[in-house]
């Protein structure tokens, strides 16, 4: 060991590697668990560029060895005279625990080892501290004789050593950055074999506390590469809106001159440069060092609007010709902090974000091209704009995606230690860890540093502050003066250029985007996406909208970190798994790991389309007076592009019925600017279409939308990006008169039954058919009512007031606190029935709610109709009792009425906070698509808001229509509440998809539809799922309601 050491440190004095050891390294810690120590023989990190040398692929099947412990590996597999024969495989790229070695282990705080040993850094658990070693061949070609020949290690967790041929070439740590060594003296031509050793923890993984699955193995591409002897170092380029581009290149001794040629997006050559190697300048490793200044007239800017990227070719000469040749991406743009905002190309854009782990459902940490791809082209359907690497450097090709196609990036560096963040054992204060500190985050500047996209760079996440991060702010604003620096846990200190923190609710947003800040307020978490939430994110953005400095943030986060697992449960094969769901050993987050505005399948949340609505570019407004007059005006809200590339296309409806429709001219309006449209009609067009005399009794709504005339990156011609919904006359909701009579009325035994005839009208001969309703005084409801000899409602007709938990309930605790009002229990205490001559009068008093009293009014009439008057009265200590999650009436039908139409906001799923992206409209949908099944655990889903009528039916149209003279909201699902409630289920561990065997999908006949109706239920909420309520006036609070709804036969 001490010879390698000495011809490490010999190697390192001539600048071709990396020895990082510090002379206050603890010698007598191994490598693993010396803070100091970060990498052995690595060679310095430089950006992401490829030459025109040879590359060889090792990803494959690598024969591999797994051990329970570090203690238990063998010492001498690395050997070329070692038998194998008897290894298993490993995937590489692969994770461990996705190939059958170890269980996945989520945690949000607190390392994998929680429960099981206390953290002591740099000192990690002997237990379960699993070691894998790998081993494989390679052939080196005879051409690459003379050429200096590299390994390049993507990402390995937490740590890799390297062998070739038997000898020890160098170590490193750090997951998420390349390991790159040299390797030219340990090869040979011909075959050759590669060892690694990987442990599951060392001292580095303190730094990686982040919230997400705890997978070990290499998660990117692993590769041999050749270069010249003479070649190109590194390259920075700093390219700025006025056309101006700075090349610094760091070159070996024997280079003798580097040639610069720009190319514009269009292949054309626009500036060109050649700079001979002078002895004046040298790097820090003591190699040549060029300056370049390149110019372009009249250039286009790149940014997230108008990814534009022009290609600057490199070549280096020695004294026989050129050596290598190699291209990079330039985007001209410029990124400063000015007047407290944030500003790109001198404008203050918005940054409508999301936050983003590397996560296959399939793979975990592997994720290919085509799924870098597709994460982007969702975010470009959702109007996402910016996205951040949540907690570490990506995969260098999703930089490049992201310049190509124009998404802007926060790139974070690999640095966590929340489970030690707080106290005496704070990473960030301990200056045996500063240099990890340091090497993290001048890794990840040095890597990433040409991409146009990278807008900010960040310090690292929740990893408490100190002089450490004081250090890496000064030092990454020394290498790149260009960007701006960010911190969250710098809070209002000075080593933060921007307000970026976590989770403030909308009155800490406006205190501080109110008092004129010198730093924009750009969270870095908000808008907690776990479960059924985004309810308030219309709020946030008013906010954004409203004051200059506050530019918008990126939602926690962009998908559910769940895993696709095999399932023998009757109604599903898979599961999308979670925390706990492996064993019962490891230490577990739970559901946590879901908090995605997409699910981990990449389908989407019914809240994507809230995050797409508000992320919108284009916003429409008028009054209804403008709008009546076929005017509307269009705010383009880009900040680089006017909207000639967009289609404006148009339609009135009235009465959910389509009446006109038409496209805009070619809009021009210039960015951040309004532009009214006149769209072409009239009132009086409207009426002549519908066929009406006048709009007053009509619901009548102006829907506007904005779709691609041609393609545009990722997005086809064609698609929508933006829409909005202008109501040009509402009608009060009724019920109206009913003068049908009272129905015939039989008391026997407790139960009153109710019958006559109802009437369907229809276009030939009309229909009759006997309906019977039956009220049991004992249980205080209509337990059933049937037509034409069908059971239509086959169980109680009762108040409700309780919903299935979602996630930011239970992390509020409302699940406890709503207790009272979830387990009601309707018994009556008092019937009093009446023939009122027109109508047969229930009235129903129950047992008090605590102290709250609830009463139900029905009347009874000859057609079938029931009107049900719900009333939760005025009592003394009502207003002391807590929330109500709703209040409302329930009722189970048969599973063959699996048809649900309404007149409400549509199509997708919405709640009171959670609505704006929804449209009034006519729609009919099945019973069996209302519950949304990519929710991981079983939570209340599928309700829409403002209805004035709704339907559920069977094939042949009949069932039951309710409406209300109140607007109100309604659910029709193939299960009870109770049922998709993880608390009334007892299980922390259940799955959507495991409900699935209740809904009978197919065989619906054989199950069920509950039926809730209600007045008010309460919001979602989202600024966090720890505590958070929904806001204030999205709650239930406990205080006298009145809900009157009609529920009568139909058979359309």
């Amino acid at each position: 060991m001490k010879k390698l050491v000495s011809l490490l440190i010999c190697f390192c004095l001539l600048g071709g590697a990396e020895l990082v050891l510090s002379a206050s390294s603890r010698l007598d810690l191994p490598d693993w668990q010396d803070p100091q120590v970060v990498g052995v023989n690595r060679i310095p990190m430089s950006s992401s560029f490829e030459t025109d040398g040879d590359k060889l692929i090792l990803n494959g099947v690598w024969d591999f060895c797994w051990y329970e412990t570090v203690d238990s590996r063998s010492a001498d597999f690395f050997r070329t005279d070692f038998d194998a024969s008897g290894w298993d495989t490993m995937p590489v790229p692969g994770m461990w625990e996705l190939n059958g070695y170890g269980d996945p282990v989520y945690v949000n705080i607190g390392y994998a080892w929680k429960g099981h040993h206390e953290s002591d850094p740099p000192f990690v658990a002997g237990w379960n501290n699993y070691a894998g070693q790998y081993r494989r061949t390679f052939d080196v070609a005879p051409e690459w004789k003379g050429k200096d020949i590299f390994l390049n290690i993507g990402a390995a967790s937490s740590n890799v050593r390297v062998w070739i041929n038997g000898k020890e070439v160098g170590y490193s740590e750090d997951s998420k950055l390349e390991a790159r060594f040299d390797i030219t003296r340990f090869v040979r031509t011909g075959e050759n074999l590669i060892a690694l050793e990987i442990f599951r923890w060392c001292d580095g993984t303190y730094l990686e506390d982040q919230d997400f699955y705890r997978f070990t193995g290499i998660a990117r591409d692993t590769y041999i590469y050749t270069r010249e002897k003479n070649r190109l170092e590194d390259i920075r380029v700093t390219a700025s809106a006025d056309g101006k581009a700075s090349v610094v290149t760091e070159v070996s001794k024997g280079v003798t001159s580097v040639q610069y040629t720009l190319f514009d997006p269009y292949g054309k050559e626009v500036a060109s440069s050649s700079v001979k190697v002078t002895s004046k300048e040298r790097s820090e490793r003591g190699f040549p060092l060029l300056r370049s200044e390149l110019h372009v007239p009249s250039v286009l800017n790149w940014s997230a609007e108008t990814p534009w990227l022009y290609t600057l070719k490199v070549e280096s000469f020695d004294r026989k010709g050129r050596t290598e040749e190699t291209s990079v991406s330039v985007g001209f743009r410029d990124v400063c902090i000015k007047g407290g905002q944030l500003l790109v190309n001198g404008q203050p854009v918005l940054i409508k974000g999301a936050d983003r782990h590397e996560m296959n459902p399939y793979k975990g940490y592997v994720v290919s091209e085509a799924d870098m791809i597709q994460d982007i082209l969702i975010m470009k359907q959702l109007n996402i704009n910016a996205v951040r690497t949540s907690h570490y450097p990506n995969d260098p090709l999703w930089y490049s995606l992201c310049d190509k196609y124009g998404i802007y990036v926060v790139d974070e560096a690999n640095i966590e230690s929340h489970g030690v963040k707080d106290g005496p054992l704070n990473l960030a204060k301990n200056p045996s860890y500063g240099k990890a500190h340091l090497e993290r985050v001048r890794r990840m500047v040095q890597r990433d540093f040409n991409h146009p996209s990278i807008i900010v760079w960040s310090l690292g996440n929740e990893a408490g502050d100190g002089p450490n991060f004081v250090k890496a702010y000064e030092l990454v604003k020394k290498m790149d003066p260009s960007r701006p620096v960010q911190y969250e846990q710098a809070f209002f200190n000075a080593h933060t250029d921007i307000m970026c923190p976590m989770y403030w609710d909308f009155r800490t947003c406006e205190e501080y985007a109110s008092s004129n800040p010198e730093r924009p307020l750009i969270q870095c978490e908000y808008a907690h996406a776990m479960g059924n939430s985004m309810g308030g994110l219309k709020e946030y953005w008013d906010l954004v909208r409203k004051y200059p400095s506050y530019q918008g943030g990126f939602i926690w986060d962009f998908v559910d970190q769940a895993l696709w697992w095999p399932s023998d449960d009757e109604g599903t094969d898979h599961i999308f798994a979670f925390g706990g769901d492996f064993n019962d050993y490891d230490p577990s987050d739970n559901s946590f790991c879901c908090n995605g505005i997409i699910a981990a399948d990449r389908s989407l949340h019914p809240h994507a389309y809230e995050v797409a609505h508000q992320y919108r570019p284009i916003l429409t407004t008028a009054s209804a007076e403008e709008a009546l007059s076929g005017k509307v005006n269009v705010y383009n809200e880009n900040f680089f592009i006017d909207l000639s590339r967009y289609m404006l296309h148009w339609t009135v409806e009235v009465d959910g019925r389509k009446v006109l429709s038409g496209c805009a001219p070619v809009l021009k309006t210039a960015p951040q600017q309004t532009e009214t449209v006149d769209l072409g009609f009239n009132e009086a067009d409207i009426m002549l279409a519908a066929g009406i005399g006048d709009l007053a009794s009509h619901d009548v709504y102006l829907n506007v939308r904005y779709a691609l005339r041609r393609n545009d990156g990722l997005l086809e011609a064609g698609y929508e990006v933006a829409y909005d919904q202008i109501c040009l006359n509402e009608t009060a909701a009724s019920i109206p008169e009913n003068v049908s009579g009272a129905a015939v009325a039989a008391v026997e035994d407790g139960k009153i039954t109710f019958s006559g005839d109802v009437v369907f009208v229809g276009s030939g001969n009309d229909r009759i058919l006997p309906w019977t309703a039956v009220f049991d005084r004992d249980r205080g409801a209509f337990v059933q009512y049937v037509i034409g000899g069908d059971e239509v409602i086959d169980s109680p007709l009762v108040p409700n007031f309780g919903r299935a938990a979602i996630e930011n309930d239970l992390g509020a605790g409302q699940d406890k606190r709503c207790d009272i009002w979830r387990n009601a229990v309707m018994k009556p205490s008092q019937v009093d029935f009446a023939d009122r001559g027109g109508f047969h009068e229930i009235d129903v008093t129950y047992e008090p709610v605590g102290a709250a009293a609830v009463r139900v009014r029905y009347e009874v009439y000859a057609d079938g109709e029931i009107v049900i008057t719900e009333s939760l009265v005025k009592t003394e200590g009502l207003a002391e009792m807590p929330m109500l999650p709703r209040f409302g009436l329930e009722f189970r039908m048969g599973g063959e009425y699996s048809t649900f139409e309404f007149f409400g906001l549509g199509p997708h799923e919405n709640y009171v906070d959670r609505k704006s992206s929804a449209l009034m409209g006519h729609y009919v949908q099945r019973v069996e698509d209302q519950y949304h099944y990519g929710y991981v655990r079983p939570q209340e889903s599928g309700t829409k808001t403002g209805l004035k009528w709704m339907k559920v039916l069977d094939d042949n149209g009949a069932g039951l229509e309710i409406c209300s003279d109140v607007r109100f909201s309604a659910s029709a699902l193939p299960f009870h509440w109770k049922q998709m409630d993880v608390k009334m289920l007892d299980d922390r561990q259940a799955h959507s998809l495991e409900l699935k065997k209740l809904a009978c999908e197919g065989r619906r006949s054989d199950g069920h539809t509950w039926v809730n109706v209600d007045l008010v239920q309460m919001g979602l909420g989202c600024v966090n799922s720890w505590g958070a309520w929904p806001r204030e006036e999205h709650l239930v609070k406990a205080q006298p309601y009145t809900f009157r709804v009609a529920l009568r036969p139909v058979c359309n």
